[in-house]
């Protein structure tokens, strides 16, 4: 499976309350469930005007075809090359 992080335009994200957040993501996990192929959300973060969120699947289809199923944006699509953090400088 790759990793994938997704950037979703949603006017007012920032201003979501809990309630709201909880609703999608109920829709996010029935929309995983319906797919019926091997597929994780990891997680998401809301900043601004746009929610992030690191899923995992085989393709980029199969991720716009979880908003299209889900009825929210995917506006970008990119495939995670790698990951590194404050613990990789003393990891060579």
């Amino acid at each position: 499976m790759h990793r994938f992080l997704i950037e979703r335009q949603i006017d007012g994200a920032a201003d979501l309350t809990p309630a709201q957040l909880a609703e999608i993501a109920k829709t996010s996990n029935a929309a995983v469930a319906s797919l019926g192929v091997p597929y994780t959300w990891v997680t998401s973060y809301v900043a601004g005007d746009k929610i992030y969120c690191v899923h995992e699947t085989e393709d980029a289809e199969t991720i716009r075809e979880h908003a299209r199923r889900g009825g929210f944006p995917a506006d970008v699509v990119s495939v995670v090359a790698n990951e590194f953090g404050p613990q990789t400088a003393t990891a060579a």
